[in-house]
C-alpha cells in the first residue's frame, strides 16, 4: 500500500483531496512495453524485468543555499545521490528538473555539476527560476544546456519513450507564475506533430503545468495549451520541482507530478499562515520530508500507485 507522510498541515489533505502526496527528493523510473513504470530505489527494484529502461529523476538541489531549514543541502543531495548508488538496477540516466542552485552563482554550479557527476549518469537538465537570476539564465544554458534550442527547450528520444524538456521560468507572469510563450508552445505543437498516439511521453519541466497554488505563483500561466497537445497521446507523464513537495494529479491520461527538493520543504497549498519558502521543520523531520519515491505507472490503468521512501527512513 501506498505509504503517506504526515502533512505539515494536515488539513490539507480535505482542500487537496482529489491529489495524492508524498515524499520525494529522486526517483527511479522504468519504461516496460515501451510504459514509464517508476520503481523505488530500494528493494522493490529486484521485482523489474530485465530489459527495462531506467532512469531518475532529481530537483530543486539549490546548492549554494545557506538557512536554519536546511544547515548541510549538499550533505542531504549526497545522501539522495547515494541511494540511487544503491539501486538494484543501474539508471541509464538522470533529469534534473531544476533550481540545481540557489543564487545562480559560478561557484554553485561547479559545486553542483561535480557533486551530480558522481553518479556516473548521463544527465538531462531543465532550468529552475533561480537559475536563472543572471542574464536570463545564460550562465546555466552554457553549463548545462547543451542539447536545448535558442529558447532553452528541448526533445530527446530514449529507451522507446519521448521526452520533453521545458522552461517555463523565464518571463514569469504577475504573481510568479509560469510562463512558457507562443514560441515554445508553438514548437511543442510542433515536435509532437507526427508522433504515433501510442508513443509515452514524458514531459519535464519546473513549475507545475497546472494551478496548484495560484496566490504562491504555483502553477504555469498559459500550461493549458501545452496539455491540449498532449491530449491526444495515450501515456504522458508530466515531471515537475519548484513547490518542494509531492502532489499527483491526473487528467484524463495525462498524470502530473511535483517531486520534492532534496534541499529543504515549504509549507503546503491552504496552510494557515503560511507562504512559499523554505519551510523550517525540527532536524530529526527534516530527512523524513526528503527522500525517494516509488510510482508505478501500469498501462490501461487511470492512475498510479504511489509509495515513498524517505531519506530519513
Amino acid at each position: 500500500m501506498p505509504k503517506k507522510i504526515e502533512a505539515p498541515d494536515k488539513s490539507r489533505r480535505a482542500l487537496l483531496k482529489c491529489m495524492v502526496l508524498g515524499s520525494a527528493g529522486g526517483m527511479l523510473w522504468t519504461v516496460s512495453g515501451g510504459v514509464p513504470r517508476a520503481i523505488g530505489l530500494g528493494g522493490e527494484a529486484l521485482a523489474a524485468t530485465s530489459g527495462d529502461f531506467a532512469f531518475v529523476q532529481i530537483s530543486d538541489t539549490h546548492i549554494g543555499f545557506h538557512g536554519e531549514a536546511n544547515p548541510d543541502p549538499n550533505g542531504t543531495l549526497q545522501q539522495a545521490l547515494a541511494r540511487i548508488a544503491e539501486a538494484p538496477i543501474r539508471p541509464a540516466m538522470m533529469v534534473h528538473t531544476g533550481d540545481v542552485s540557489h543564487l545562480s552563482k559560478p561557484a554553485e554550479f561547479d559545486t553542483a555539476q561535480q557533486m551530480l557527476k558522481t553518479a556516473g549518469l548521463e544527465t538531462h537538465f531543465i532550468p529552475g527560476e533561480h537559475d536563472t537570476l543572471v542574464d536570463q539564465g545564460k550562465p546555466f544554458f552554457e553549463r548545462f544546456g547543451k542539447e536545448s534550442t535558442q529558447g532553452g527547450w528541448y526533445s530527446f528520444d530514449q529507451g522507446g519513450v519521448h521526452f520533453v524538456a521545458l522552461v517555463n521560468v523565464l518571463n514569469l507572469r504577475p504573481g510568479g507564475l509560469g510562463y512558457l510563450g507562443p514560441e515554445q508552445l508553438e514548437w511543442l505543437e510542433d515536435d509532437l506533430k507526427g508522433r504515433s498516439a501510442s508513443t509515452p511521453i514524458v514531459v519535464l519541466a519546473h513549475m507545475p503545468l497546472w494551478s496548484v497554488a495560484p496566490e504562491w505563483g504555483w502553477g504555469t500561466d498559459d500550461a493549458a495549451q501545452a496539455l491540449l497537445y498532449l491530449k491526444r497521446f495515450g501515456s504522458v507523464t508530466v515531471l515537475n520541482g519548484h513547490i518542494h513537495q509531492v502532489i499527483q494529479k491526473v487528467e484524463g491520461r495525462i498524470t502530473l507530478r511535483t517531486a520534492l527538493s532534496t534541499a529543504f520543504p515549504q509549507a503546503a497549498p491552504g496552510t494557515p499562515g503560511a507562504s512559499p519558502g523554505p519551510l523550517k521543520v525540527p532536524a530529526d523531520r527534516l530527512r523524513s520530508l526528503l527522500g525517494v519515491r516509488q510510482v508505478d505507472i501500469v498501462k490501461d490503468k487511470a492512475s498510479p500507485a504511489i509509495s515513498d521512501t524517505r531519506l530519513g527512513a
